[in-house]
């Protein structure tokens, strides 16, 4: 099962504290296999903790809370080696691909070093949807903005462009979020950016944001933009989008 068009899911959430495990999957990822259009048998999930290092506690801790969830999940883990022996084939396998966070830069290199840039844009078109957190939302678009140098936030501009925007994640959990977007924005360094605040996702079907959904009430996304680019009347322009709960 595949769904019916090419399907991006990127936000700033999807798990949350378990009752009896550590993590439990929250209504961001829940909705990800919806999108997928899966029925009558377990979803078949991948999780890539590539921009993590692919930490194997962080794998089992998932595989708990997949289990939780009545998910067939799995791992696609890159270090030291891929842990499985067609990438592609295996990916092809999957309804959802999630896409967890940490350095979105190193987990760029590493995915072009494996070939993996060329895959995911066939595993999508294929539709298999791809979804992430922070870093596994960035991925997908032109760029973003990143702590991945260092602390103070710079941007990224060699994403792997799925999605012809930019994009800005925990727009509203951490201070240094919205400035930052709004100064590349103005500067050119970025161009239109798609937000969001954290509990809060981003659906496209193909290339067009088809919704806007959330798992944490009175959050929202934001599409920040310039306009009259060029002359002295530029401006940034900050257009809140309300999302649907999930």
């Amino acid at each position: 099962m595949t769904a019916s068009s090419p399907t991006i899911l990127a936000t700033s959430g999807g798990l949350r504290p378990g009752t009896r495990t550590r993590f439990e999957f929250n209504k961001l990822v829940h909705h990800a296999v919806e999108l997928s259009g899966v029925s009558g048998r377990a979803p078949r999930i991948s999780h890539v903790g590539t921009a993590s290092g692919d930490q194997r506690w962080f794998n089992h801790e998932l595989s708990e809370a997949g289990r939780v969830a009545g998910f067939d999940l799995s791992h696609l883990n890159l270090f030291t080696m891929p842990n499985v022996g067609n990438i592609e084939d295996y990916l092809l396998g999957q309804d959802v691909v999630w896409v967890n966070g940490g350095s979105v830069v190193n987990l760029l290199a590493v995915w072009r070093a494996h070939g993996l840039d060329g895959i995911f844009r066939r595993v999508w078109e294929a539709g298999v949807v791809l979804a992430g957190v922070s870093a596994g939302s960035i991925c997908w678009f032109k760029g973003g903005t990143t702590d991945s140098f260092g602390p103070e936030l710079r941007a990224v501009d060699n994403g792997l462009a799925l999605l012809p925007y930019d994009n800005g994640v925990h727009y509203d959990s951490e201070a240094a979020r919205r400035p930052t977007v709004h100064r590349l924005v103005a500067d050119g360094t970025l161009g239109e950016t798609h937000c969001t605040d954290d509990g809060v996702g981003l659906v496209y079907r193909g290339t067009d944001l088809a919704d806007v959904v959330t798992e944490a009430p009175g959050k929202a996304a934001y599409r920040v933009r310039l306009e009259r680019p060029g002359t002295a009347e530029s401006v940034v322009v900050e257009e809140r989008l309300e999302p649907t709960a999930l």
